[in-house]
This record gives C-alpha cells, structure tokens and sequence, in this order.
C-alpha cells in the first residue's frame, strides 16, 4: 500500500483545480456567448461566512497589538472538477 504525504496531495488537487479554473475562465472568454458560455462560467462558491455567520467571511481576531484577518475562499466550476479528476489521475503513480 502506497502512502503519500498530506502536503503532497493537497498541493496536487490543489494545482489541478487552479489549472481547471484557468481552463475554464479562459474557455468562458473565447467562447460566444450562449449556453455552453454559460456552462463553463458558471460555478460555485464556498468561504467562510457561512461557518461563522459574518457577512464577509474573514475571521478577525483583534490582540490589541496585533489584528489578524483570516479568509479562505473555494471557488469550483465544471473544468476544476475535471482539473481535480485529473490531478487525482497523476497522483495514484507519485509516492
């Protein structure tokens, strides 16, 4: 049984979703517009402000000294999915 890193992984599907992205934002440019325009522009959105209930979705965290400002957002369309897919291809032959 092969075992790989975490940061590995992580940094691959990481690569093939921003890689899918790409495609498909520069898909959603050359294209004319219609339904397949549509298609590949359309995505969905994940951040924090549903985990913690803030419009912004930033977590601050205010030490009086220091303000710390916390965000992570997760964009995802059709061609990340197939980015994903693809990175998960590649990294059943990497240890």
């Amino acid at each position: 049984m092969k075992r790989r890193s975490i940061t590995l992984v992580v940094f691959g599907f990481s690569i093939g979703a921003m890689i899918g992205t790409l495609v498909g934002e520069f898909l959603g440019f050359i294209l004319p517009d219609g339904v397949v325009k549509e298609f590949f522009l359309t995505s969905i959105q994940f951040d924090l402000a549903g985990l913690v209930g803030n419009e912004s979705g930033v977590i601050v965290l205010n030490l009086i000294v220091v303000t710390l400002k916390f965000g992570l957002t997760l964009v995802l369309n059709f061609t990340s999915i197939i980015g994903l897919g693809i990175a998960y291809y590649f990294l059943r032959y990497f240890r």
